[in-house]
């Protein structure tokens, strides 16, 4: 099935990478069959009766297409991190978190060399090994960074406004004129799909236990046009952090998911937002309420979702501290 794929589409770059590792390892970047031959021939991948008793079996890949045209920032590729916790899949409860982070590559991307991990892998774990990388910057930027940029580059009222415009784009046959500052506003909005979609996909094969919770990290990229591309969904992400910022993201991302599994019982069950998570999905859409969107660029779709927008996650935890107190007493 892949080979007859592969002849569609000639001249091609294609990734593989394998379902059980992580940190970039055992990725590579492939233009023709001869290099999955040569592979294949590799003591990698040699079945488990060639093998040495002591080795390891062989490992289960994916192929994908590479996407050669992704959205660059500073002439830099980046995938962008996003969590979701889901506490039920039946039915679906599933709470979206505000923050994130983009993961840049530390060398400008070129197709020139497809076998340079340090053009082409994002992953910190690959980065870090850059000869000229510095551990004070990094090669991360928050959600909320990533966020203003779009807002910056692309205007905030056009990015405000762009779904107002999209009935007469399409009229007009503009759609070309408008693409970009439409897809900004419609990236996030795809990105909810993707989110929901992905979850709905395997719900029915997820064993559901009302006391068990999971929380999923998504890797995303955008492609030129601002298409959000759905990279990988990791079970347990990593939570190792590279910087201060890292760490306190993760931190309050950990406590956050704390306040909403609600031991203590303590929650009405009714709770919109809780920390820096939003409630995206509760056995159908979630809507937001008016309001406090806290975002420079507030969403114009009713979605209760937030991405990249602020995340006071401790005011808004002492506010529901409070609500929860007054109705205890009611």
């Amino acid at each position: 099935m892949f080979v007859d794929e592969f002849k569609k589409l000639p001249g091609s770059i294609w990734i593989m990478k394998p379902i059980a590792k992580s940190q970039g390892k055992g990725i590579f970047l492939f233009r023709k069959l001869k290099d999955i031959t040569d592979w294949k021939k590799s003591d990698v991948y040699r079945t488990r009766d060639d093998k040495v008793d002591d080795k390891e079996p062989p490992e289960t890949y994916i192929v994908s297409r590479y996407i050669e045209r992704p959205y660059l920032i500073g002439g830099r590729k980046f995938d962008i991190r996003i969590y979701v916790l889901v506490t039920s899949y039946v039915p679906l409860k599933a709470w979206l978190y505000r923050s994130g982070f983009a993961r840049f590559s530390n060398t400008r991307f070129s197709l020139e060399s497809i076998d340079d991990t340090y053009v082409h892998l994002t992953n910190v774990a690959v980065q870090k090994t850059a000869p000229d990388y510095d551990p004070e910057k990094g090669c991360k930027w928050s959600m909320q960074q990533l966020r203003q940029y779009l807002t910056a580059r692309y205007g905030i009222e056009t990015v405000r406004t762009a779904t107002l415009f999209c009935k007469l784009v399409l009229q007009l046959q503009l759609f070309n004129l408008y693409a970009i500052i439409f897809q900004v506003e419609k990236m996030f909005l795809l990105m909810n799909d993707i989110f929901i979609l992905s979850l709905q996909s395997v719900k029915k094969v997820m064993i559901n236990d009302k006391h068990c919770f999971e929380m999923y990290g998504y890797d995303v990229l955008l492609d030129v046009d601002l298409k959000p591309w759905l990279i990988e969904i990791n079970a347990s992400p990593s939570l190792t952090a590279s910087n201060q910022q890292d760490y306190e993201l993760k931190y309050g991302l950990l406590e956050d998911v704390i306040c909403i599994v609600d031991q203590e019982n303590k929650l009405t069950g009714k709770e919109k937002r809780i920390g820096g998570f939003d409630l995206m999905w509760n056995d159908g859409p979630v809507f937001a309420d008016d309001g406090g969107a806290d975002c420079i660029d507030p969403p114009t779709y009713s979605t209760n979702t937030f991405l990249g927008c602020h995340n006071d996650r401790k005011t808004q935890l002492k506010e529901l501290k409070k609500q929860l107190a007054v109705t205890k007493k009611n």
